[in-house]
């Protein structure tokens, strides 16, 4: 596949993450990895420092289903939406079988009847895996910004 066309099938990858989340769309959200997956969220300066210490880490497609069946049937929490902004993706390396990318993020919350706020921002740092002539998360890292989160994180960033 050539750059461009590369370029363009990740932005829309992400586009479908960012959709699938934003609209509660758990079915599609997981339809995006494939099941040898990985999926976290993880400090900046963790990632930075190479310490594997995560907010949140899902080592399976398994545990994405389990993570969404606690989204929808377990967790009590504030109702609130989801916005997610994402760049353009910086690609690090391809061939293939995979293609190693950056992209930057970042999620606003609305809770109902009150105003917008930046909940998280960061970079996704992503293995993709090409599954069938589609573009598939192998790896997912969500690395954020600031020390501090908010006092928890719900949906997937």
């Amino acid at each position: 596949m050539d750059s461009t066309n590369l370029l363009s099938t990740i932005i829309q990858l992400n586009a479908q993450y960012a959709s699938a989340i934003d609209h509660s769309n758990w079915e599609a959200w997981m339809d995006l990895f494939v099941e040898e997956c990985t999926y976290k969220i993880q400090p900046r300066e963790n990632f930075d420092r190479q310490m594997p210490l995560c907010t949140l880490a899902l080592l399976s497609k398994g545990m994405l289903k389990d993570r969404v069946y606690g989204i929808t049937n377990t967790l009590y929490h504030d109702p609130y939406y989801q916005r997610h902004i994402i760049s353009l993706p910086m690609i690090t390396e391809s061939n293939e079988q995979r293609v190693l990318c950056e992209t930057n993020y970042a999620v606003f919350r609305t809770k109902f009847n009150q105003t917008s706020e930046v909940m998280n921002v960061g970079r996704y740092v992503d293995e993709l895996e090409f599954v069938n002539n589609q573009l598939k998360i192998k790896s997912r890292n969500c690395v954020f910004d600031s020390e501090m989160i908010s006092n928890s994180i719900i949906y997937p960033i």
